[in-house]
């Protein structure tokens, strides 16, 4: 039966799935991890958050709307694999501009579909995120253990969709020197939708490389600090911790996913990689201030521990319904705060936006 196909995927703990190929034909080990979002596949398909992973998509019909210019969420996507159950490669959208299977092609990412969607994201619930090769059919199952065996997933994510060089963005309709606000943003692997709220909350944005160091940024005179998403193990980056730890009690602070792990690991907590992460549009948060409940797009592989916040200066704000992890933190005294969740929601509700308009009441105060 086997040989009908063309693609496999090889799981380390020996488990294999056999599938067609679509989008650009490719062998690689990356990190396999599921998201449970119904729309918002190009998206997905463009966060620089999912860099050495291969993801796999819970809703069953992918590439139906087709691909459109303007929901992008970073110029080169780097994402490793997608995964789905049915290619639809015939889109009806008039604001489409070319297939998923042609982007995925453009950039170099692989593609499997027809395999049984539902019995892999089981798999990687039940057992966790673990290395996965994307393979030919013909590839024996024995080379394929032991190619992963031999190989490590890259600790280089971040470095390699952060910026190289500083740039810049404004509200269309607003002159730089007139904006009401001027943040800096550490790019770790920032969304463009992160800017554009920034943007629409009258704020000029400076974005710079993830390791520019605390004296650089404050020389650009910011009147507060974003700290973006990102891929990966926040630890991997200690230069982004150190610069955030010398700007914290300085300037107002707002970090994002990665962002709000970096800036907790900053104040002295500590993070741990959950079993197989969060990602999706629907995860429910209560924030522990008002009693609020907000559904939440996430994703993300580590979650900050609650017990080393003691002793930080750091409390929680805000908590996972489902299982209970930290998805906010706050330094009120040194104006700093992060959440980890995506309150830009791109995909996802909008339930979060508010809090971009808390870091701008921040930094008028």
């Amino acid at each position: 039966m086997e040989k009908e196909f063309s693609k496999q995927i090889i799981l380390e703990d020996g488990q294999v799935y056999w599938g067609h190929s679509f989008g650009a034909e490719v062998e690689k080990v990356l990190e396999i991890v599921f998201n449970t979002s119904m729309v918002g596949y190009q998206e997905i398909l463009s966060d620089p958050s999912y860099t050495h992973q291969a993801v796999v998509m819970t809703y069953p019909l992918i590439g139906n709307y087709g691909m459109a210019e303007d929901d992008y969420e970073t110029k080169t996507p780097s994402i490793g694999a997608l995964i789905v159950h049915e290619y639809n490669g015939e889109p009806s959208n008039f604001r489409s501009m070319a297939t998923l299977d042609e982007v995925m092609k453009r950039y170099g990412i692989a593609g499997i579909y027809g395999i049984d969607t539902r019995k892999l994201n089981r798999s990687i619930r039940d057992l966790g995120s673990r290395k996965a090769l994307i393979a030919n059919a013909d590839m024996p199952l024995e080379k394929g253990l032991e190619i992963l065996k031999n190989y490590e997933i890259p600790k280089d994510a971040v470095a390699k969709v952060s910026c190289r060089n500083l740039w810049e963005s404004n509200s269309e309709n607003a002159r730089f020197e007139a904006a009401r606000f001027h943040v800096v943003a550490v790019d770790c692997g920032m969304k463009y939708s992160i800017v554009r709220y920034l943007n629409k909350r009258d704020c000029r944005v400076t974005v710079v490389p993830w390791n520019t160091p605390a004296e650089v940024i404050r020389s650009l005179k910011p009147d507060g600090i974003f700290i973006s998403n990102g891929p990966g193990d926040p630890r991997d980056i200690p230069e982004t911790i150190a610069a955030v730890g010398g700007l914290i009690g300085r300037l107002p602070v707002f970090g994002i996913c990665l962002g709000h792990q970096i800036l907790a690991l900053a104040c002295g907590a500590s993070v741990y990689k959950l079993k197989f992460g969060h990602r999706g549009g629907n995860h429910p948060v209560r924030d522990l201030r008002s009693g609020r409940i907000e559904i939440t797009s996430q994703n993300h592989s580590y979650a900050v521990d609650p017990l080393s916040l003691t002793g930080t200066g750091l409390s929680a704000t805000h908590v996972n319904i489902l299982d209970g992890t930290v998805e906010g933190i706050s330094r009120e005294g040194e104006m700093a705060f992060g959440v980890q969740y995506h309150p830009e929601s791109s995909p996802g509700p909008c339930d979060s936006g508010y809090l971009f308009d808390r870091f701008a009441e921040t930094m008028e105060k």
